[in-house]
Protein backbone atom coordinates (compact mmCIF):
# COMPACT_ATOMS: atom_id res chain seq x y z
CA UNK A 1 0.00 0.00 0.00
CA UNK A 2 1.09 3.14 -0.92
CA UNK A 3 0.97 6.42 1.76
CA UNK A 4 1.56 10.07 0.53
CA UNK A 5 4.30 11.86 1.69
CA UNK A 6 2.40 14.63 3.14
CA UNK A 7 -0.07 12.72 5.44
CA UNK A 8 3.18 10.73 6.77
CA UNK A 9 5.47 14.14 7.13
CA UNK A 10 2.68 15.79 9.19
CA UNK A 11 2.38 12.47 11.28
CA UNK A 12 6.58 12.22 11.29
CA UNK A 13 6.56 15.97 12.82
CA UNK A 14 4.08 15.68 15.42
CA UNK A 15 5.65 12.45 17.01
CA UNK A 16 9.48 14.60 16.64
CA UNK A 17 7.87 17.56 18.67
CA UNK A 18 6.27 15.93 21.15
CA UNK A 19 9.66 13.50 21.54
CA UNK A 20 11.57 16.84 21.03
CA UNK A 21 10.59 18.43 24.56
CA UNK A 22 13.93 19.02 26.38
CA UNK A 23 16.19 18.58 23.09
CA UNK A 24 18.73 20.98 21.50
CA UNK A 25 17.71 22.37 18.46
CA UNK A 26 20.73 20.78 16.67
CA UNK A 27 19.82 17.21 18.25
CA UNK A 28 15.89 18.02 16.96
CA UNK A 29 17.82 19.00 13.33
CA UNK A 30 19.38 15.55 13.54
CA UNK A 31 16.63 13.32 14.74
CA UNK A 32 14.99 15.14 11.17
CA UNK A 33 17.99 14.40 9.38
CA UNK A 34 18.07 10.73 10.24
CA UNK A 35 13.98 9.93 9.85
CA UNK A 36 13.59 12.11 6.88
CA UNK A 37 11.42 9.41 4.66
CA UNK A 38 12.32 9.57 0.73
CA UNK A 39 10.11 7.14 -1.92
CA UNK A 40 12.99 5.55 -3.90
CA UNK A 41 12.66 2.48 -6.67
CA UNK A 42 15.65 0.53 -7.46
CA UNK A 43 13.54 -2.70 -8.51
CA UNK A 44 12.59 -3.27 -11.90
CA UNK A 45 10.31 -6.26 -12.99
CA UNK A 46 9.88 -7.49 -16.69
CA UNK A 47 7.37 -10.11 -17.75
CA UNK A 48 8.49 -12.83 -20.28
CA UNK A 49 6.36 -15.43 -21.80
CA UNK A 50 8.42 -18.22 -21.69
CA UNK A 51 10.52 -20.06 -18.72
CA UNK A 52 13.98 -20.18 -19.47
CA UNK A 53 15.39 -23.70 -20.29
CA UNK A 54 18.12 -23.50 -18.13
CA UNK A 55 20.81 -20.10 -18.34
CA UNK A 56 23.54 -22.41 -19.65
CA UNK A 57 24.53 -20.16 -22.73
CA UNK A 58 26.36 -22.52 -24.26
CA UNK A 59 23.61 -25.44 -24.15
CA UNK A 60 20.23 -23.11 -25.57
CA UNK A 61 18.88 -21.56 -28.54
CA UNK A 62 16.17 -19.80 -26.84
CA UNK A 63 16.16 -16.21 -27.90
CA UNK A 64 14.12 -15.62 -24.09
CA UNK A 65 16.73 -17.22 -22.35
CA UNK A 66 19.32 -15.70 -23.95
CA UNK A 67 17.64 -12.32 -22.67
CA UNK A 68 18.62 -13.47 -19.48
CA UNK A 69 21.84 -14.76 -19.64
CA UNK A 70 23.60 -11.95 -21.80
CA UNK A 71 23.47 -9.92 -18.41
CA UNK A 72 24.96 -12.84 -16.26
CA UNK A 73 28.17 -13.42 -18.63
CA UNK A 74 29.77 -11.25 -20.95
CA UNK A 75 31.81 -12.14 -24.41
CA UNK A 76 34.57 -10.94 -25.55
CA UNK A 77 33.20 -8.27 -27.91
CA UNK A 78 29.88 -6.58 -28.23
CA UNK A 79 27.72 -4.88 -30.72
CA UNK A 80 26.49 -1.02 -30.08
CA UNK A 81 23.14 -0.33 -31.14
CA UNK A 82 24.29 0.94 -34.58
CA UNK A 83 25.97 -2.62 -35.21
CA UNK A 84 29.66 -1.68 -34.52
CA UNK A 85 31.83 -4.00 -32.98
CA UNK A 86 33.56 -3.29 -29.60
CA UNK A 87 35.27 -4.85 -26.93
CA UNK A 88 34.59 -6.26 -24.11
CA UNK A 89 36.09 -8.43 -22.27
CA UNK A 90 38.64 -8.69 -24.75
CA UNK A 91 40.43 -5.15 -24.06
CA UNK A 92 41.79 -5.14 -27.57
CA UNK A 93 41.90 -7.43 -30.38
CA UNK A 94 43.74 -7.78 -34.09
CA UNK A 95 43.15 -10.24 -37.23
CA UNK A 96 46.40 -10.90 -39.36
CA UNK A 97 46.34 -9.51 -42.60
CA UNK A 98 45.42 -13.11 -44.29
CA UNK A 99 42.51 -13.03 -42.13
CA UNK A 100 43.09 -15.94 -40.54
CA UNK A 101 44.05 -15.03 -37.37
CA UNK A 102 42.30 -13.44 -34.71
CA UNK A 103 44.61 -12.14 -31.79
CA UNK A 104 42.53 -11.29 -28.20
CA UNK A 105 43.90 -8.88 -25.57
CA UNK A 106 42.13 -9.59 -22.78
CA UNK A 107 41.40 -7.35 -19.91
CA UNK A 108 43.15 -7.93 -16.58
CA UNK A 109 40.73 -6.24 -14.39
CA UNK A 110 37.78 -8.72 -14.83
CA UNK A 111 36.51 -11.51 -12.00
CA UNK A 112 34.00 -13.66 -11.79
CA UNK A 113 31.12 -13.57 -9.65
CA UNK A 114 32.70 -15.90 -7.14
CA UNK A 115 35.39 -13.64 -6.61
CA UNK A 116 37.66 -15.63 -9.25
CA UNK A 117 40.38 -13.69 -11.79
CA UNK A 118 39.23 -13.78 -15.43
CA UNK A 119 42.02 -15.23 -17.70
CA UNK A 120 42.69 -16.62 -21.02
CA UNK A 121 42.48 -20.49 -20.01
CA UNK A 122 38.22 -19.10 -19.37
CA UNK A 123 38.25 -18.43 -22.53
CA UNK A 124 39.91 -21.47 -24.15
CA UNK A 125 37.58 -23.73 -22.03
CA UNK A 126 34.25 -22.17 -22.96
CA UNK A 127 35.05 -22.50 -26.77
CA UNK A 128 35.88 -25.94 -25.73
CA UNK A 129 32.28 -26.34 -24.77
CA UNK A 130 30.58 -24.26 -27.38
CA UNK A 131 32.53 -26.70 -29.84
CA UNK A 132 31.36 -30.12 -28.78
CA UNK A 133 28.74 -32.34 -29.44
CA UNK A 134 26.66 -31.05 -26.80
CA UNK A 135 27.14 -27.56 -28.27
CA UNK A 136 23.68 -26.55 -30.69
CA UNK A 137 25.70 -23.72 -32.27
CA UNK A 138 28.96 -25.65 -32.72
CA UNK A 139 28.39 -25.33 -36.72
CA UNK A 140 28.84 -21.88 -36.39
CA UNK A 141 32.15 -22.20 -35.18
CA UNK A 142 33.59 -25.13 -37.51
CA UNK A 143 35.55 -22.92 -39.36
CA UNK A 144 38.08 -22.37 -36.44
CA UNK A 145 41.10 -25.13 -36.32
CA UNK A 146 43.19 -23.82 -33.13
CA UNK A 147 42.42 -22.45 -30.35
CA UNK A 148 45.77 -21.18 -28.12
CA UNK A 149 46.19 -19.36 -24.59
CA UNK A 150 49.66 -17.19 -25.83
CA UNK A 151 49.49 -16.44 -21.87
CA UNK A 152 47.21 -15.08 -18.75
CA UNK A 153 45.73 -12.57 -21.00
CA UNK A 154 46.34 -13.07 -24.38
CA UNK A 155 44.65 -15.93 -27.12
CA UNK A 156 44.55 -16.78 -30.39
CA UNK A 157 42.04 -17.98 -32.93
CA UNK A 158 42.90 -19.70 -35.84
CA UNK A 159 40.60 -20.45 -39.01
CA UNK A 160 40.55 -22.71 -42.07
CA UNK A 161 40.09 -19.36 -44.37
CA UNK A 162 39.74 -15.67 -44.12
CA UNK A 163 36.01 -14.91 -42.89
CA UNK A 164 34.16 -11.63 -43.18
CA UNK A 165 31.86 -13.26 -39.59
CA UNK A 166 34.99 -13.78 -37.61
CA UNK A 167 34.71 -11.09 -35.56
CA UNK A 168 31.12 -10.47 -35.11
CA UNK A 169 31.08 -14.62 -34.04
CA UNK A 170 32.13 -13.77 -31.08
CA UNK A 171 30.24 -10.70 -30.37
CA UNK A 172 26.35 -12.78 -29.99
CA UNK A 173 24.95 -14.42 -26.32
CA UNK A 174 25.86 -18.07 -26.62
CA UNK A 175 29.22 -16.63 -27.28
CA UNK A 176 29.56 -16.30 -23.64
CA UNK A 177 32.74 -16.87 -21.24
CA UNK A 178 32.09 -18.91 -18.37
CA UNK A 179 34.75 -20.28 -15.94
CA UNK A 180 37.05 -23.03 -16.45
CA UNK A 181 35.47 -26.33 -15.69
CA UNK A 182 32.48 -24.72 -14.91
CA UNK A 183 30.57 -27.37 -16.27
CA UNK A 184 26.54 -28.42 -16.05
CA UNK A 185 26.18 -26.39 -12.83
CA UNK A 186 25.72 -23.73 -15.44
CA UNK A 187 21.94 -24.50 -16.07
CA UNK A 188 20.99 -23.75 -12.05
CA UNK A 189 23.58 -22.09 -11.06
CA UNK A 190 24.93 -19.63 -12.97
CA UNK A 191 28.90 -18.01 -12.69
CA UNK A 192 29.80 -15.56 -15.31
CA UNK A 193 31.73 -12.25 -15.00
CA UNK A 194 28.22 -10.03 -16.23
CA UNK A 195 26.91 -6.81 -14.28
CA UNK A 196 24.06 -9.27 -12.41
CA UNK A 197 24.27 -12.74 -11.02
CA UNK A 198 21.29 -14.98 -10.28
CA UNK A 199 19.35 -14.84 -6.71
CA UNK A 200 16.79 -16.90 -7.47
CA UNK A 201 14.98 -18.83 -9.91
CA UNK A 202 11.86 -20.51 -9.55
CA UNK A 203 11.00 -22.53 -12.37
CA UNK A 204 7.64 -21.36 -14.24
CA UNK A 205 7.47 -17.82 -11.85
CA UNK A 206 10.13 -15.76 -11.44
CA UNK A 207 14.19 -15.21 -12.20
CA UNK A 208 15.64 -12.91 -10.03
CA UNK A 209 19.05 -11.01 -10.46
CA UNK A 210 21.21 -8.77 -8.50
CA UNK A 211 23.59 -5.93 -9.70
CA UNK A 212 27.17 -7.13 -8.86
CA UNK A 213 30.05 -4.90 -7.78
CA UNK A 214 32.72 -4.68 -10.91
CA UNK A 215 33.88 -3.05 -13.83
CA UNK A 216 30.06 -2.88 -15.27
CA UNK A 217 27.76 -2.88 -12.77
CA UNK A 218 23.95 -1.93 -13.59
CA UNK A 219 22.41 1.10 -12.09
CA UNK A 220 19.52 -1.18 -10.86
CA UNK A 221 20.31 -3.20 -8.28
CA UNK A 222 17.58 -5.51 -8.61
CA UNK A 223 15.62 -7.36 -11.76
CA UNK A 224 12.69 -9.61 -11.64
CA UNK A 225 11.96 -11.39 -14.79
CA UNK A 226 8.27 -12.44 -14.24
CA UNK A 227 6.76 -15.76 -16.15
CA UNK A 228 3.23 -14.71 -17.62
CA UNK A 229 2.64 -16.61 -20.41
CA UNK A 230 -0.91 -14.83 -20.83
CA UNK A 231 -0.47 -11.60 -22.59
CA UNK A 232 -3.65 -9.94 -21.32
CA UNK A 233 -2.28 -10.93 -17.58
CA UNK A 234 0.91 -9.29 -18.75
CA UNK A 235 -0.90 -6.01 -19.75
CA UNK A 236 -2.84 -5.92 -17.01
CA UNK A 237 0.23 -6.01 -14.52
CA UNK A 238 1.79 -3.54 -16.71
CA UNK A 239 -0.98 -1.25 -16.39
CA UNK A 240 -1.58 -1.44 -12.33
CA UNK A 241 2.18 -0.65 -12.36
CA UNK A 242 3.22 -3.86 -11.06
CA UNK A 243 5.06 -4.60 -14.02
CA UNK A 244 7.70 -2.31 -15.71
CA UNK A 245 8.10 -3.56 -19.26
CA UNK A 246 6.72 -6.06 -21.38
CA UNK A 247 6.91 -6.85 -25.28
CA UNK A 248 3.44 -6.10 -26.77
CA UNK A 249 1.83 -6.14 -30.44
CA UNK A 250 0.70 -3.02 -32.06
CA UNK A 251 -2.94 -3.84 -31.47
CA UNK A 252 -2.87 -3.63 -27.73
CA UNK A 253 -0.04 -1.13 -27.57
CA UNK A 254 -3.08 1.31 -29.63
CA UNK A 255 -5.00 0.61 -26.33
CA UNK A 256 -2.66 1.73 -23.39
CA UNK A 257 -3.06 5.65 -23.50
CA UNK A 258 -0.42 7.59 -22.35
CA UNK A 259 2.04 4.53 -21.58
CA UNK A 260 5.43 5.05 -22.72
CA UNK A 261 6.13 2.70 -25.89
CA UNK A 262 9.04 2.12 -27.27
CA UNK A 263 8.90 1.12 -30.82
CA UNK A 264 12.42 -1.33 -31.67
CA UNK A 265 13.33 -1.30 -35.66
CA UNK A 266 14.12 -5.65 -36.19
CA UNK A 267 16.53 -7.18 -37.52
CA UNK A 268 14.64 -10.06 -39.44
CA UNK A 269 12.59 -10.39 -42.49
CA UNK A 270 9.14 -11.79 -43.33
CA UNK A 271 8.28 -13.51 -46.90
CA UNK A 272 6.21 -15.08 -48.47
CA UNK A 273 8.56 -17.84 -49.96
CA UNK A 274 7.77 -19.46 -53.25
CA UNK A 275 9.46 -22.87 -54.49
CA UNK A 276 10.79 -22.59 -57.62
CA UNK A 277 10.87 -26.01 -58.33
CA UNK A 278 7.15 -25.27 -59.19
CA UNK A 279 6.50 -25.74 -62.94
CA UNK A 280 4.51 -22.25 -62.60
CA UNK A 281 7.20 -20.57 -59.93
CA UNK A 282 10.02 -20.95 -62.24
CA UNK A 283 8.20 -18.19 -64.61
CA UNK A 284 10.21 -14.97 -63.43
CA UNK A 285 7.05 -12.64 -64.72
CA UNK A 286 4.24 -14.73 -62.65
CA UNK A 287 6.30 -14.04 -59.56
CA UNK A 288 6.76 -10.91 -60.96
CA UNK A 289 2.84 -10.62 -60.90
CA UNK A 290 2.48 -12.49 -57.72
CA UNK A 291 4.83 -9.37 -55.84
CA UNK A 292 2.73 -6.64 -57.60
CA UNK A 293 -0.76 -8.07 -56.61
CA UNK A 294 -0.03 -6.87 -53.31
CA UNK A 295 0.02 -3.95 -51.82
CA UNK A 296 2.63 -4.40 -48.89
CA UNK A 297 1.03 -1.43 -46.56
CA UNK A 298 -2.27 -2.59 -46.61
CA UNK A 299 -1.23 -6.07 -45.53
CA UNK A 300 1.37 -4.17 -42.58
CA UNK A 301 -2.05 -2.35 -41.74
CA UNK A 302 -3.78 -5.48 -41.67
CA UNK A 303 -2.21 -8.19 -39.85
CA UNK A 304 0.30 -5.73 -38.20
CA UNK A 305 -1.49 -2.51 -36.88
CA UNK A 306 1.02 -0.99 -39.31
CA UNK A 307 4.09 -1.63 -37.80
CA UNK A 308 6.69 -2.31 -39.58
CA UNK A 309 8.56 -1.58 -42.77
CA UNK A 310 8.05 -2.50 -46.31
CA UNK A 311 11.28 -4.41 -47.91
CA UNK A 312 11.87 -5.18 -51.57
CA UNK A 313 14.70 -7.84 -50.95
CA UNK A 314 16.08 -10.77 -48.18
CA UNK A 315 17.50 -7.81 -45.87
CA UNK A 316 16.13 -5.35 -43.13
CA UNK A 317 16.93 -1.74 -43.40
CA UNK A 318 18.36 -1.73 -39.94
CA UNK A 319 21.27 -3.69 -41.03
CA UNK A 320 24.30 -2.51 -42.60
CA UNK A 321 24.77 -2.37 -46.42
CA UNK A 322 20.83 -1.95 -47.15
CA UNK A 323 19.47 -1.25 -50.21
CA UNK A 324 16.45 0.07 -50.95
CA UNK A 325 14.74 -1.91 -53.51
CA UNK A 326 11.07 -1.62 -52.39
CA UNK A 327 10.05 0.29 -55.53
CA UNK A 328 11.53 -2.40 -58.24
CA UNK A 329 7.77 -3.94 -58.50
CA UNK A 330 5.32 -1.50 -57.07
CA UNK A 331 1.73 -2.16 -56.37
CA UNK A 332 -0.44 -2.57 -59.42
CA UNK A 333 -3.29 -4.87 -59.81
CA UNK A 334 -3.79 -4.07 -63.74
CA UNK A 335 0.25 -5.23 -64.58
CA UNK A 336 0.43 -7.87 -62.01
CA UNK A 337 -3.27 -9.74 -64.08
CA UNK A 338 -1.43 -8.35 -67.26
CA UNK A 339 1.73 -10.50 -66.87
CA UNK A 340 -0.24 -13.75 -65.72
CA UNK A 341 -1.78 -13.45 -68.96
CA UNK A 342 1.47 -12.90 -70.45
CA UNK A 343 2.63 -15.73 -68.86
CA UNK A 344 -0.30 -18.17 -70.34
CA UNK A 345 -0.85 -19.17 -66.31
CA UNK A 346 -4.01 -18.05 -65.80
CA UNK A 347 -6.49 -20.30 -63.41
CA UNK A 348 -3.31 -22.12 -61.93
CA UNK A 349 -3.69 -23.24 -58.53
CA UNK A 350 -0.97 -23.35 -56.33
CA UNK A 351 -0.93 -24.80 -52.36
CA UNK A 352 0.48 -22.44 -49.22
CA UNK A 353 0.88 -24.17 -46.31
CA UNK A 354 0.86 -21.70 -43.52
CA UNK A 355 2.38 -22.58 -39.95
CA UNK A 356 -0.66 -22.49 -36.98
CA UNK A 357 1.68 -21.61 -34.42
CA UNK A 358 2.43 -17.88 -36.33
CA UNK A 359 -1.47 -16.51 -36.25
CA UNK A 360 -0.06 -13.84 -38.06
CA UNK A 361 1.45 -15.99 -40.77
CA UNK A 362 -1.66 -17.88 -41.34
CA UNK A 363 -3.93 -14.10 -41.35
CA UNK A 364 -1.46 -13.06 -44.07
CA UNK A 365 -1.45 -15.87 -46.25
CA UNK A 366 -5.27 -15.83 -46.56
CA UNK A 367 -5.00 -12.27 -47.49
CA UNK A 368 -2.30 -12.85 -50.11
CA UNK A 369 -4.40 -15.66 -51.50
CA UNK A 370 -7.37 -12.84 -51.61
CA UNK A 371 -5.22 -10.54 -53.70
CA UNK A 372 -4.12 -13.59 -55.87
CA UNK A 373 -7.24 -14.47 -56.78
CA UNK A 374 -7.92 -11.45 -58.17
CA UNK A 375 -5.11 -11.47 -60.84
CA UNK A 376 -6.06 -15.20 -61.87
CA UNK A 377 -4.44 -17.40 -59.43
CA UNK A 378 -6.07 -19.93 -57.55
CA UNK A 379 -4.84 -20.37 -53.88
CA UNK A 380 -5.23 -23.45 -51.57
CA UNK A 381 -4.64 -23.12 -48.08
CA UNK A 382 -3.15 -25.78 -45.69
CA UNK A 383 -2.23 -24.56 -41.96
CA UNK A 384 0.02 -27.39 -40.25
CA UNK A 385 1.81 -26.97 -36.87
CA UNK A 386 5.42 -25.68 -36.49
CA UNK A 387 7.46 -29.12 -36.53
CA UNK A 388 5.22 -30.41 -39.70
CA UNK A 389 6.16 -27.08 -41.36
CA UNK A 390 10.10 -27.41 -40.28
CA UNK A 391 10.00 -30.75 -41.60
CA UNK A 392 8.05 -30.85 -44.39
CA UNK A 393 8.75 -27.00 -46.17
CA UNK A 394 11.66 -25.88 -44.53
CA UNK A 395 13.34 -29.79 -44.70
CA UNK A 396 11.67 -31.49 -47.50
CA UNK A 397 10.59 -28.30 -49.63
CA UNK A 398 6.73 -29.99 -50.04
CA UNK A 399 5.05 -26.61 -50.83
CA UNK A 400 4.31 -24.14 -53.39
CA UNK A 401 4.07 -20.80 -51.14
CA UNK A 402 4.48 -20.11 -47.58
CA UNK A 403 4.72 -17.06 -45.16
CA UNK A 404 7.28 -17.15 -42.65
CA UNK A 405 10.16 -15.10 -40.93
CA UNK A 406 14.39 -15.10 -40.91
CA UNK A 407 16.13 -13.48 -38.18
CA UNK A 408 19.45 -11.96 -39.01
CA UNK A 409 22.44 -11.34 -37.23
CA UNK A 410 24.98 -8.60 -37.35
CA UNK A 411 26.43 -9.55 -40.33
CA UNK A 412 24.49 -9.68 -43.82
CA UNK A 413 25.93 -13.00 -44.90
CA UNK A 414 24.15 -14.63 -42.43
CA UNK A 415 20.63 -13.32 -43.84
CA UNK A 416 21.52 -14.17 -47.81
CA UNK A 417 23.58 -17.33 -47.52
CA UNK A 418 20.32 -19.00 -47.77
CA UNK A 419 19.97 -18.43 -51.44
CA UNK A 420 23.32 -20.23 -52.45
CA UNK A 421 22.27 -22.92 -55.11
CA UNK A 422 24.12 -25.70 -53.16
CA UNK A 423 22.53 -24.64 -49.33
CA UNK A 424 20.83 -27.51 -47.65
CA UNK A 425 18.43 -24.38 -46.25
CA UNK A 426 17.74 -23.17 -49.63
CA UNK A 427 13.70 -24.15 -49.85
CA UNK A 428 12.89 -21.35 -52.15
CA UNK A 429 14.68 -24.00 -55.02
CA UNK A 430 16.83 -20.48 -55.85
CA UNK A 431 19.44 -20.93 -58.44
CA UNK A 432 21.85 -18.03 -59.77
CA UNK A 433 25.59 -18.22 -60.85
CA UNK A 434 26.41 -14.53 -60.10
CA UNK A 435 24.84 -14.85 -56.17
CA UNK A 436 26.67 -18.10 -56.04
CA UNK A 437 29.97 -16.30 -56.93
CA UNK A 438 29.09 -13.35 -54.95
CA UNK A 439 28.25 -15.51 -51.54
CA UNK A 440 31.34 -16.99 -51.86
CA UNK A 441 33.17 -13.72 -52.32
CA UNK A 442 31.57 -12.19 -49.32
CA UNK A 443 32.36 -14.96 -46.87
CA UNK A 444 36.11 -13.84 -47.25
CA UNK A 445 36.32 -10.31 -48.11
CA UNK A 446 37.70 -8.76 -45.40
CA UNK A 447 37.19 -5.12 -47.28
CA UNK A 448 34.34 -3.65 -45.77
CA UNK A 449 33.61 -1.29 -48.76
CA UNK A 450 34.23 -4.16 -51.26
CA UNK A 451 31.50 -6.37 -49.33
CA UNK A 452 28.76 -3.69 -48.70
CA UNK A 453 29.06 -3.42 -52.78
CA UNK A 454 28.89 -7.43 -52.78
CA UNK A 455 25.58 -6.82 -50.89
CA UNK A 456 24.35 -4.35 -52.42
CA UNK A 457 24.32 -6.46 -56.24
CA UNK A 458 22.97 -9.47 -54.43
CA UNK A 459 20.28 -7.54 -52.69
CA UNK A 460 19.17 -5.86 -56.38
CA UNK A 461 19.08 -9.21 -58.03
CA UNK A 462 17.04 -10.83 -55.53
CA UNK A 463 14.50 -8.13 -55.52
CA UNK A 464 14.43 -8.24 -59.44
CA UNK A 465 14.14 -12.03 -59.50
CA UNK A 466 11.55 -12.33 -56.79
CA UNK A 467 12.20 -15.81 -55.48
CA UNK A 468 10.11 -14.47 -52.80
CA UNK A 469 7.30 -11.82 -51.81
CA UNK A 470 9.77 -9.86 -49.48
CA UNK A 471 6.98 -8.04 -47.04
CA UNK A 472 8.57 -6.27 -44.16
CA UNK A 473 10.95 -5.88 -41.70
CA UNK A 474 9.15 -6.11 -38.31
CA UNK A 475 8.89 -3.84 -35.63
CA UNK A 476 8.85 -4.79 -31.90
CA UNK A 477 6.96 -3.07 -29.85
CA UNK A 478 7.75 -2.66 -25.57
CA UNK A 479 6.12 -0.75 -22.97
CA UNK A 480 7.63 0.86 -20.55
CA UNK A 481 7.29 2.49 -17.32
CA UNK A 482 7.24 6.42 -17.39
CA UNK A 483 10.38 6.77 -14.95
CA UNK A 484 12.48 3.95 -17.01
CA UNK A 485 15.24 5.58 -18.90
CA UNK A 486 17.85 3.95 -20.88
CA UNK A 487 15.93 1.04 -22.63
CA UNK A 488 17.42 0.51 -26.47
CA UNK A 489 18.10 -2.57 -28.32
CA UNK A 490 20.92 -4.43 -30.66
CA UNK A 491 20.80 -6.11 -33.84
CA UNK A 492 20.31 -9.01 -32.18
CA UNK A 493 17.76 -9.92 -29.78
CA UNK A 494 19.32 -8.86 -26.46
CA UNK A 495 19.47 -5.80 -24.35
CA UNK A 496 21.69 -4.33 -21.85
CA UNK A 497 20.00 -4.08 -18.57
CA UNK A 498 23.20 -2.25 -16.77
CA UNK A 499 21.86 0.55 -19.55
CA UNK A 500 18.42 0.98 -17.65
CA UNK A 501 17.85 3.47 -14.81
CA UNK A 502 14.71 4.73 -12.80
CA UNK A 503 14.08 8.55 -13.01
CA UNK A 504 15.26 10.42 -9.97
Amino acid sequence: MKIKFGVLFVALMLTLLLSACGKSSEEVEEILKEDKVEETKDGLKIAISVDPDGLNPHRTTASSTFVITNNIYDTLVKVTEDGEIVPSLAASYEQSDDGKTLTFHLRDDVKFHDGEKFTAKDVAYSFERIRDDLGPRKDNYEYITEVSVIDDYTIEFKAEAPSATFISDFAYPWAAIVKDGAGDDLKKSPVGTGPYKLVNWTPQDKVVLEGVEHYNEGAIKHIEFKMMPDSTAQVTSFKKGDIDLIETTGDVAETLGDAKIVEIDNNSVQIMAMNLENEHLKDEKLRQAINMAVDKEELIKAVWWGYGKEIGSHYPPVLKGYVDTTDTYPYDVDKAKQLVKESGREGITLNMKLPTDYPNYVNAGQIIAEKLEAIGIHVKIETIEWGTWLTDVYGNRDYDLTVVGHTGRIEGYDLLEKYGSTRSDNYFNYKNAEVDELLSSIKVELDDDTRMDMYNRVQTILAEEVPALYIQAPTRIYAISEDLEGFTSYPIDVFELKDLKFKE
